[in-house]
């Protein structure tokens, strides 16, 4: 299968484009500065439609565009997060929408933090967004409704949790606190973590494009839930995070010191502090 990916250069990006590539799939790379690579790479502005707009004929598009959300809540910065993540969305709709048969399959990356700080709430694909933080309920509706209706045969909408991987901003940034001696717990260490593993992540991208070839179940449309059955509580995933490390226990950071902490790292304290307790309903249905 032929697969067009919009930010094929982040973190998870790379490791589904050299997944998909291993398994034989034509993979094109959208980006705005080619590079030699493994991958073919065509060139993009992420904002008009180009000459780039031919490769979606009869291709599987893959949108995972957008800005990492690792920096401070300002008002500047949940503006470029909207905008980094609606404006490829829109374009890639404007290129479909001039081809003369809709793409077989749109892949739409989003996030489980849609649902905001939800609390003890078990949540999955039909739970109603959250209503905050904005930086991470707005930006993800705006994402959300910029690909709605789409020219596509199918359409999955990807609500992915935290991925861990070596390499992703997420498992760096924990790991480094675990290393520097504050890998207790964050806040009150009661905030649920929604999470899953990347090679679970790579197989429910291949299923939701239909290039499964171990599920026979027929490949999904609408909103998908993609992380593991059991969510952690941030206690927990710190706890569990010294052990890999082999790191001693520590004391935890209170929630103060994580607002103090968070300007002098330029990050978002929310990140710690709020959590989503988030299951798949559609997996555990198929794997029932």
């Amino acid at each position: 299968m032929k697969v067009v990916v919009a930010g094929g250069s982040g973190a998870l990006g790379r490791r589904l484009c050299d997944d998909l590539a291993d398994r034989g799939h034509d993979v094109v790379v959208l980006t705005r500065t080619p590079r030699a690579g493994r991958h073919r790479q065509v060139r993009w502005d992420g904002t008009t439609v180009g000459p780039w707009a031919a490769e979606l004929a009869g291709a599987g598009v893959v949108n995972l565009a957008g800005e990492l959300v690792d920096r401070r809540p300002t008002a500047h910065n949940l503006e470029l997060l909207t905008r980094s993540r609606v404006e490829p969305t829109l374009a890639l709709r404007a290129a479909a929408e001039r081809l003369d048969a809709p793409v077989p399959v749109w892949l739409q990356a989003s996030t489980t933090a849609i649902h905001g700080d939800a609390g003890e709430t078990l949540l999955d694909e039909g739970s109603p967004p959250g209503d905050g933080p904005p930086q991470m309920t707005d930006v993800a509706l705006a994402w959300e409704r910029a690909a709605a209706g789409a020219h596509a045969q199918r359409q999955v909408l990807l609500r992915t949790s935290v991925a861990l991987d070596r390499d992703t901003p997420a498992l760096d940034r924990l790991a480094g606190l675990a290393r520097w001696g504050l890998g207790g717990r964050v806040g009150s260490g009661r905030q649920w973590v929604s999470w899953l593993h990347i090679e679970d992540w790579l197989a429910i991208v291949r299923w939701a494009l239909g290039v499964d070839d171990e599920l026979t179940a027929p490949p999904p449309s609408g909103v998908l839930v993609a992380s593991s059955p059991n969510p952690v509580t941030n206690a927990d995933l710190m706890a569990a995070l010294r052990r890999a490390l082999h790191r001693p226990a520590a004391p935890p950071t209170p929630a103060p010191l994580v607002r103090i902490g968070a300007v002098l790292l330029r990050t978002d304290p929310a990140l710690a502090l709020t959590g989503r307790r988030v299951v798949s309903r559609v997996l555990a249905d198929l794997l029932r």
